[in-house]
């Protein structure tokens, strides 16, 4: 499994990390367990440091859809993204553009800075 999950429900956090390669149906199937698992509010760490992303336009677009039906889940908690090479970063600021403006997002290019960027939210606020 390229994306790997773990739910905190103690601490509410989610910690996310995508390694090799993902294809769209690994992120979907993230979304699905993330809203199962009861995921949802708490903030996010989502390292794809070691993804290798294989995703078309067409793709997007069902990412697109799928983050739209999502953001009538509230609350969703803040998220933050991991990357660092030219590839990941391009699909992950992408990503962010489609749900703009909804929650939370930023970008990081390492999981020490996310992390204390998500410690600045209080129960997933």
């Amino acid at each position: 499994m390229p994306i790997k999950m773990e739910i905190d429900h103690a601490r509410r956090f989610v910690s996310v990390t995508a390694d090799g390669r993902v294809v769209l149906q690994d992120v979907l199937d993230y979304f699905d367990r993330l809203v199962v698992d009861g995921g949802m509010p708490y903030p996010k760490l989502f390292d794809a440091t070691g993804a290798k992303p294989q995703f078309s336009d067409d793709d997007m677009m069902v990412l697109g859809a799928r983050a739209s039906a999502y953001a009538e889940m509230e609350p969703r908690g803040p998220l933050a993204l991991v990357g660092t090479t030219e590839e990941v970063t391009s699909l992950l600021r992408r990503f962010m553009n489609l749900g703009r403006g909804q929650r939370p997002v930023m970008l990081f290019g390492n999981t020490r800075n996310a992390r204390e960027w998500l410690a600045t939210f209080k129960d997933g606020e």
